[in-house]
């Protein structure tokens, strides 16, 4: 089965304080503008049950999960928040706006973690089944990412990792971005905020200029 791409839906990408949150932000308020219907959610998230799981995942109060188990459940809290958030939004034609997809799972649990890079796939289509129309990767280098992070206050389980982690991140997630350049748009985010919104928006309208309706 092929990952079926569903042009309203949107994701952003990106490290420890790449700003993805503030670029959501912009982005939706650029759809409702134009009386769009949009959907802001998030990953691991967006459904009540998957909230629950990120709290598992993240709370670093919890036993720590083996990465095979940090991997199914990132995937069982996707499961839920497709099926639950995504699907029945986009089938009535709104706009889905979500920070991190599956290819956070790529980059952290594939690239980072060192987990099955055929198994992460494998499970992206058969339990997730799609992608989105574009990706936004707001590229930071990892150094600035988690100093930016850090002033945000109490880092959770993941973001607790070394820096050394983060750099793996960063690597899987430019190596996406080099294997997809027609679905994931790579913007530099070390730049101050206004600038990377700006420039997120006119990724966003260059989509929209070529994007069914």
């Amino acid at each position: 089965m092929s990952l079926r791409r569903c042009h309203r839906f949107i994701s952003l990408e990106g490290g420890e304080g790449a700003g993805k949150s503030t670029v959501l932000g912009v982005l939706a308020d650029r759809l409702r503008a134009t009386g769009e219907e949009v959907v802001t959610t998030r990953e691991p998230g967006g459904t009540p049950l998957a909230e629950q799981i990120r709290h598992l995942l993240l709370d670093p109060a919890h036993e720590p999960p083996a990465p095979e188990t940090e991997l199914l459940l990132m995937f069982a809290a996707r499961a839920q928040h497709v099926r639950e958030t995504v699907l029945p939004a986009l089938g009535r034609g709104a706009w889905v706006l979500s920070d991190r997809f599956t290819d956070a799972s790529h980059a952290y649990q594939g690239a980072a973690r060192g987990g099955d890079a055929a198994l992460i796939a494998t499970l992206e289509r058969e339990v997730v089944g799609i992608e989105p129309g574009l990706t936004l990767l707001l590229d930071v280098p990892v150094a600035l990412g988690l100093e930016r992070a850090r002033r945000r206050g109490e880092a959770d389980r993941i973001e607790s990792e070394q820096q050394a982690f983060f750099e793996r991140v960063r690597k899987g997630y430019l190596s996406r971005a080099a294997a997809a350049p027609d679905r994931i748009r790579t913007v530099d985010a070390s730049r101050p905020q206004a600038d990377v919104a700006r420039a997120a928006l006119a990724v966003l309208e260059d989509y929209l200029a070529g994007a069914p309706a």
